[in-house]
């Protein structure tokens, strides 16, 4: 408390950021002490939307969000397709158990004036640069254990000196898990002065970037409390971090606080709301305030008795959702373990690590799995909040809003698995917003890996998650337009026009069509043809065809209009089958098996396309191919399979012999097999003959060579499902067995007479009787 007199009095209450006991404390503090301004710890400039906090729509954890939107002046010229500028922004969350959200609720249900009083945002996003010299001085300045101690954990200095190893089990016990007694804040207060004092008495050099940063946010602390006494407020409280309590309490001059201040690097800020996640509260996700259970300090705030008993009553809830045995009784006893657990080690209320312990041994009958789904579904628990209507929007995050609103997509914080049927109008607009979403760098939605690749295009699988950074992306990408398609359209624009490689190219064009920007198609298509037109690297060529087909089957599902893109295929496909048998020449083994795999994506992507003209063209060329003698094994092999597959080969067991032959080299007969079963092996379940073939040449090859291609064969059999393996084993197996005696069936063939009497059996038992 700071006594100015006989009217006028400031209470200052030292604060851990996030913390159930401690909003609690300051909620019944400022009813106690009836304030007639509160101030807190945050950016000034969001005194203009903090009445935001009293609607209904506001319900928390949210975050106040600065930004700089003048980052955005390279938008007219990006790098490469890449965002419009460099991220300037900061946030400050808030969750329901925050003591400064606790102090805002107070003040606006008082109808008492809130005001933020830390180093105003615009300040603190001007200096980042200023930041890391700060920092690179301090990495060279000398800064013993103590110092380390004090200025990155003081609350772990503190814990130490009461005899405890870590420092958040000692602040739940000695502030969070307290319900009721004394107020904490004097004695927070003399613990940090106790520290600060032992801080000031250290060497100054080891301490000087750190504190100008601090006494730069302490001073504009004291010239924002000075005004608000100025004003004639008699009783005003300060709810800041526990740390600042001792210089809010000093008396400095308000002309020291000045020259501090003068000077500031100062940038053009804009404020708002946006919600935040339990999850992101969190200290596991970087955020240097964060807490260890986000889940549990607030289940500890809103419990209004018996938080022990409530918690493990939700945890067993837990695990039935998941078909997990859990009764009564096991809750019954876990609670009595919990509690036997903190009274053993002293504690107040049993912690979160007795109750994991008890969860533990009884609920989860000492398995891991259900105690992780209760730490991701409880401990940290994600929960989204929600801003109202009213909030300082850009246009582009009011339009995302609007879109969701109309297309029922609502965000969660927890992974949602979306199925979409594009034959469904509301299903393929959802698919285009996400697509067009990604565009911008917005990846809420992120497809299913085999997305793309499945010819099954009438179907997609998303799955959705909303993280709070995307607003901050959103409020980027306004720089390239006021709505979701405009923004998108721009952008796709632009990453047209600084694509550097054809395949960047077709990408964008895939894209387009996925999203259905019918603006930028014809600037994307107009610099895929000029740039395909150029390139004469068949391989460059072959890695943009399979993305293009794509497009046009998925234009043609969507009713996109694909005709340019039609022209530029035709074109790729007619130079593909021209530039491939010169490039096919003198290759090392990882030039013929990167060429393998374009050749494979080609003949997949031309399948997919399914036209006649240019199947026959493909075919045509790979018969060409096939028999030089300048072709390496592996690509020789491939290209007999896909003929093989395609019915243009009928010799194809003389083909295996000649190229398995005594005659041939180990390495080469090795890399034809494994080129030729590239494509799967059941083949060799179907057809003994090469099946035969196959394990002729491998029994005959001398044991050095045997040992130089077993790697190959590995490679080749390892790529094969269990199943398939397994057939051929017993196909092999199989191999030198007698021909059964004549008349009887042989090996896999239909034995008539037994199976008609099983057919018989079997038409009896379902009462069919056969017509007279």
């Amino acid at each position: 408390m700071v006594d100015r007199g006989e009217k006028v009095r400031v209470e200052v209450y030292g604060i851990r950021h996030h913390g159930p006991g401690s909003a609690r404390a300051v909620r019944r503090a400022l009813e106690e002490f009836r304030p007639d301004a509160v101030l807190i710890e945050g950016p000034p400039e969001a005194d203009a939307i903090v009445h935001l906090a009293g609607d209904a729509g506001m319900v928390p954890p949210v975050a106040l969000l600065a930004y700089a939107p003048g980052r955005q002046d390279a938008a007219a010229a990006p790098a490469e397709g890449s965002g419009p500028g460099e991220r300037q922004a900061a946030f400050w969350p808030f969750a329901e158990f925050s003591p400064e959200w606790q102090a805002i609720q107070h003040a606006l249900s008082a109808g008492v004036p809130v005001r933020f009083c830390d180093l105003p945002a615009a300040h603190q996003l001007a200096r980042a640069e200023e930041d890391e010299e700060g920092r690179e001085e301090d990495r060279e300045g000398p800064e013993d254990e103590e110092v380390r101690a004090i200025r990155l954990d003081p609350l772990g200095w503190l814990a130490k000196a009461a005899g405890y190893d870590d420092a958040e089990r000692w602040w739940d016990d000695v502030v969070e898990h307290r319900h009721d007694g004394p107020s904490p804040f004097p004695a927070i207060a003399e613990a940090m002065t106790e520290l600060r004092d032992r801080l000031a008495a250290l060497p100054e050099e080891s301490l000087a970037g750190h504190l100008r940063r601090e006494e730069q946010r302490e001073a504009h602390m004291r010239r924002t409390l000075r005004r608000t006494l100025k004003e004639g407020y008699e009783r005003v409280a300060v709810v800041c971090g526990a740390w600042h309590v001792p210089a809010l309490l000093r008396k400095v001059p308000a002309t020291r606080d000045d020259r501090t201040l003068r000077g500031l690097p100062k940038a053009k800020v804009a404020m708002t709301w946006v919600p935040w996640t339990h999850g992101r509260l969190a200290n596991r996700s970087g955020y240097g305030a964060g807490v260890r259970s986000p889940g549990w300090y607030h289940h500890l705030f809103t419990a209004g008795d018996r938080p022990v008993e409530r918690w493990l009553t939700q945890a067993a809830r837990v695990l039935r959702e998941e078909d997990l045995h859990v009764s009564s009784a096991h809750v019954i006893e876990a609670v009595r373990l919990a509690d036997a657990l903190a009274a053993l080690r002293g504690r107040p209320l049993a912690g979160l690590d007795e109750i994991t312990e008890a969860t533990r041994a009884v609920l989860c009958e000492g398995a891991e799995l259900p105690v992780e789904l209760i730490q991701r579904k409880l401990v940290v628990g994600e929960r989204l909040g929600a801003v109202p209507d009213e909030t300082p929007m850009v246009p582009l995050q009011r339009d995302l809003k609007a879109e969701q609103g109309r297309l029922r997509l609502k965000a969660s914080a927890l992974n949602k698995e979306l199925d979409l049927d594009l034959r469904k109008p509301t299903d393929l607009e959802r698919s285009r917003l996400l697509h067009r979403l990604r565009l911008l760098d917005v990846d809420w939605g992120v497809p299913q890996e085999d997305f793309g690749r499945s010819k099954g295009t009438f179907r997609e699988t998303w799955t959705l998650m909303w993280r709070p950074e995307f607003d901050v992306e959103l409020i980027e990408a306004s720089a390239w337009g006021t709505t979701v398609q405009g923004a998108a359209t721009a952008r796709a624009k632009a990453m047209a026009a600084h694509a550097q490689a054809l395949s960047d190219l077709t990408s964008v064009a895939e894209r387009c069509l996925l999203a259905d920007l019918g603006g930028a198609l014809p600037d994307v298509m107009r610099a895929l043809g000029d740039r395909a037109a150029l390139d004469t690297d068949v391989e460059h060529l072959m890695t943009a065809l399979p993305p293009l087909v794509r497009a046009l089957r998925y234009g043609d599902v969507r009713g996109t209009a694909t005709g340019p893109l039609r022209t530029v295929v035709d074109g790729l496909v007619v130079r593909v089958c021209v530039g491939l048998p010169p490039a096919l020449s003198g290759l090392d083994d990882d030039a013929a098996r990167e060429l393998l795999g374009h050749v494979d994506a080609v003949n997949g992507a031309l399948s997919l396309l399914d036209d006649p003209g240019h199947i026959e063209r493909w075919q045509r060329t790979l018969e060409g191919a096939v028999d030089r003698q300048d072709l390496h094994g592996l690509l020789e092999g491939r290209l007999t399979r896909l003929l093989l597959d395609a019915g243009r080969l009928p010799d194809i067991a003389a083909r295996m012999a000649r190229s398995v032959s005594v005659g041939a080299a180990p390495d080469r007969a090795a890399a034809w097999v494994e080129g030729f079963l590239s494509g799967g092996g059941l083949i060799l379940v179907h057809d003994d003959d090469l099946l035969r073939l196959v394990d002729e040449w491998i029994a005959g090859l001398p044991g050095d060579s045997f040992t130089d291609v077993l790697p190959l064969l590995r490679r080749t059999f390892g790529g094969y499902a269990a199943a398939e393996r397994r057939a051929i084993g017993e196909r092999v197996r199989r191999l030198g067995t007698p021909r059964a005696a004549a008349g009887a069936p042989e090996d896999g063939e239909l034995d008539h007479a037994r199976a008609e009497r099983a057919a018989a059996t079997a038409l009896h038992i379902l009462g069919w009787k056969a017509p007279a």
